[in-house]
């Protein structure tokens, strides 16, 4: 295999002792659903081994209970006989076929489950779950240590290389640590020494079962950014424990689920906790982890290179490129598809019980379902439009052996995340386009930019096949004087950098309602939050002093609005309702700091020389505005389809000109590339 020395830190062999891993790359837990659903085991193998074909160094798995009471869900299958360890030999098989090594995390929820079963270490109730939760008694205490330990028996018959402790992010043994959920009396509460035997014992009774020659992995929350949480003092105090108790490795937590602090976010700057783990460095003397957004190889070799970590935690990028690591070490890093942590397929569809996959790569989880084989018979193929759906298809069907014809009008591919990328927080969208121009030049497509496809250019050019990724057009909406200068759609602000007034109204709080207030809440000569770690911390009222429990900041500190801005919507009912299921909390809450002024249940009755003149109940009101910006949904470009389904030609719609109900990249990109595989 040719290598790169570009990466000289991050493709380091990492040396435990007992055994090497190959780089410091670990690919980092993550639940897909394939553990729990029939027929999810060989998925969730395959899944595995194409990472492990990628040349990660490490993976853990996805959270495995270590007892029924440790589930999330009322449905799963906690490791606790041999019957199930067996079946986890189909895993470990596949990842060891393919050079790789994989550890296991063992995860009880505590009180973060969906289930009336729910315990913890007091009787509590998780903000984030409609269920209370009762507290263990001692005996109970002892059983789950034991169920612990007999869970990382099971993984090490599975023939797993090791297991990772999951011992943050709020679950049950971080309820043990912290006062704000340990209100025991007994040996397991009270001073922070009886609060954090619960871990050590864990850790040492599992090192004691599995032997020497195993790795431990302990998933350590360095920073809880709740109320209540452990103090920097008490985290080492912790970290050197675990180390003496015996884990191999200590791998970083960041936050609790529950805290009102985005960590995953795609508006957390890049590496932007590496900060914790550097001040933990020194104080133990077995390799650290960091986490959280480090999701290229450069960003992981400069984490490296400062002294933060001996190791690098990637998650969701390896949903978004199973080879990310291999094409690094190869040299190619414009070839990596990159995580542009949306959410969108993966947590999203997570907590809404659906198998996990990934807004830019819908094979993740899929790999046996949605197979790019070469084609058996070449076809000439015509893509028109080059937004992500357009993309995706010329992509797969020109790798596939297809001649492919990929026809944009405008001057540059991308379609809407041109429009995305130049947001606050969404910078990262600009990468996708970035991989796919990429990939065009791998695959040969024939790109023509700034020339429009119409009937009588497709059909003379004789094509086998045309698909139409022609997008959506901006919804215009009846309003007595629409056409006034006040008024502007979102592509003329995003797109076209038409300038806007300091007081804006803006009709619409879907997803692109939510966007155009962001853009217009942050003043451009600012850098934005998303790009820099210390503005981002100080806006979200982290403090990185450290000066109290849980890292909090007594208060955010937020860059204030340079405009006064509404945010309007006809339905009654919150913001942002239909925003994805882990990140619309995210906007509304970023929103709410730059006090945009949310008004619901509105009807819009003119626009003048005044504003906008609207009704909100019984209440008649001009709202004095410089500019009104449309963003009140999307309507298909279908205009092609007709003319040449006339002409007998073999015609496809997808993306936005397939459906234009919501402005859907997750379903553009996989219907794109469902298509393109059966070409």
């Amino acid at each position: 295999m040719e290598t790169t020395t570009t990466y000289p830190k991050l493709l380091e062999p990492l040396d435990l002792g007992f055994t090497t891993l190959k780089n410091r790359v670990l690919m980092g837990s993550m639940h897909t659903m394939l553990e729990d659903i029939d027929g999810g085991i060989p998925r969730l193998a395959a899944f595995y081994a194409e990472r492990a074909k990628g040349q990660v160094g490490l993976i853990v798995t996805g959270g495995v209970a270590p007892s029924k009471q440790g589930l999330a869900l009322p449905i799963g299958h906690p490791l606790d006989n041999e019957a199930e360890a067996e079946k986890h030999k189909v895993v470990t098989k596949a990842v060891h076929a393919e050079g790789g090594k994989i550890c296991m995390q063992i995860l009880h929820v505590g009180r973060y489950g969906y289930t009336a079963e729910n315990v913890s270490a007091s009787n509590t109730k998780a903000p984030i779950s409609p269920f209370p939760a009762r507290e263990l008694t001692g005996d109970e205490v002892e059983q789950t240590i034991h169920d612990y330990v007999h869970c990382a028996k099971m993984a090490q018959l599975a023939h797993y290389d090791g297991v990772e402790v999951m011992g943050s992010e709020g679950y049950l043994i971080n309820q043990f640590i912290a006062k704000k959920t340990n209100l025991r009396t007994d040996e397991w509460g009270g001073a922070y020494e009886n609060r954090i035997k619960f871990p050590i014992e864990i850790v040492r009774r599992i090192r004691e079962a599995v032997g020497e020659n195993f790795i431990l992995i302990y998933r350590l929350s360095m920073l809880d950014l709740v109320e209540g949480g452990s103090t920097w003092e008490e985290v080492v105090q912790l970290a050197k424990a675990i180390e003496a108790a015996g884990a191999t490795i200590i791998n970083t937590g960041i936050g609790w689920h529950e805290s009102r602090v985005p960590t995953i976010g795609t508006i957390v700057p890049k590496a932007g906790f590496a900060w914790v783990t550097k001040k933990m460095m020194g104080e133990v003397n077995i390799p650290l982890i960091t986490t959280n957004r480090i999701n290229m190889p450069d960003v992981a070799e400069q984490v490296l290179q400062d002294g933060c970590a001996d190791m690098v935690s990637m998650a969701r990028p390896f949903l978004a490129d199973p080879e990310l690591v291999l094409k690094s070490i190869e040299g190619r890093p414009e070839e990596i598809n990159t995580c542009i942590a949306c959410n969108q397929a993966c947590l999203d569809h997570t907590f809404t019980m659906q198998v996990s996959s990934c807004i830019v790569n819908p094979r993740a989880c899929h790999e046996t379902l949605l197979v790019h084989t070469p084609a058996q018979k070449k076809k000439k193929i015509a893509v028109v439009g080059a937004g992500p759906a357009g993309l995706e298809a010329a992509t797969v069907a020109a790798k596939r052996g297809h001649t492919v014809v990929l026809f944009e009008e405008k001057h540059e591919i991308g379609g809407q995340f041109n429009m995305a990328k130049v947001i606050p927080g969404k910078e990262e969208y600009g990468q996708t386009i970035r991989y796919y121009s990429s990939m065009l030049k791998k695959y040969g497509v024939d790109l023509r930019l700034s020339t429009r496809a119409d009937e009588a250019l497709l059909i003379n050019e004789n094509f086998d096949e045309i698909l139409l990724a022609t997008g959506v057009t901006p919804r215009t909406v009846k309003i007595e004087g629409v056409d006034h200068p006040k008024v502007m759609n979102y592509v003329d602000v995003l797109y076209k950098n038409k300038s806007v007034g300091a007081k804006v109204a803006i009709i619409g709080s879907g997803g692109i309602g939510f966007d155009m207030a962001e853009y217009l809440a942050h003043d451009m000569a600012h850098e934005s939050v998303s790009l820099s770690t210390e503005n981002y911390m100080k806006e979200w009222g982290v403090d990185m002093n450290y000066a109290q429990g849980g890292a909090l900041a007594k208060a955010p500190q937020p860059l204030a609005s340079p405009r006064e801005i509404f945010l309007l919507k006809r339905s009654k009912g919150k913001h942002g309702k239909n925003l994805g299921k882990t990140t619309g909390w995210i906007h509304r809450s970023s929103l709410a700091m730059k006090e945009v002024k949310m008004l619901a249940d509105v009807s819009y009755t003119k626009v003048d020389d005044q504003g906008l003149h609207i009704t909100k109940g019984e209440t008649q009101e001009i709202l004095d505005v410089d500019h009104i910006i449309i963003c009140a949904g999307q309507e298909s470009l279908k205009e092609l389809e007709v003319g040449l389904l006339a002409a007998n030609q073999k015609v496809h719609l997808i993306g936005g000109a397939n459906i234009a109900a919501q402005l859907d990249a997750k379903m553009a990109i996989k219907e794109a590339s469902e298509l393109a595989a059966k070409l």
